[in-house]
């Protein structure tokens, strides 16, 4: 919730996700916490600041498979970051060649996702399907 509140501030952060359609139709808690995540995602989607993308099962592979990825950047590319989220550990990577490959991964994510209204349009309709 504290990282939420980023959100929250007079002047946000630009905050983008890429989602696959599997974590959108993941039910961890039940149908009802699951539901309530979904509405979550799509109240956030009305908020200037925040984009939400879908990939949707329909894209032929994509990148980064089963990998919770932050990646912060800004007006510095030296000083942007890439957290890995394992069951182990939080990793950070900052080094110019990590950095070179995450920005890739992305920009691969970014072709296979579906446009801003597209991905709102197939959360809605996971939300119905539950």
């Amino acid at each position: 919730m504290r990282r939420q509140a980023v959100l929250d501030r007079r002047k946000p952060p630009q905050f983008d996700a890429i989602i696959h359609e599997a974590a959108l139709r993941i039910q961890f808690g039940g149908r009802k916490v699951a539901l309530a995540q979904l509405e979550h995602l799509l109240a956030a989607t009305e908020r200037h600041h925040v984009l939400i993308r879908v990939i949707p099962f329909t894209a032929s592979g994509f990148p980064g498979a089963g990998q919770t990825v932050f990646y912060a950047y800004g007006a510095v590319p030296q000083l942007d970051t890439v957290q890995l989220d394992a069951a182990h550990a939080t990793v950070f990577l900052t080094a110019d060649l990590q950095l070179e490959n995450y920005r890739g991964l992305f920009a691969r994510a970014d072709q296979q996702s579906l446009s801003p209204e597209r991905s709102r349009a197939l959360i809605r309709t996971i939300t119905k399907e539950i």
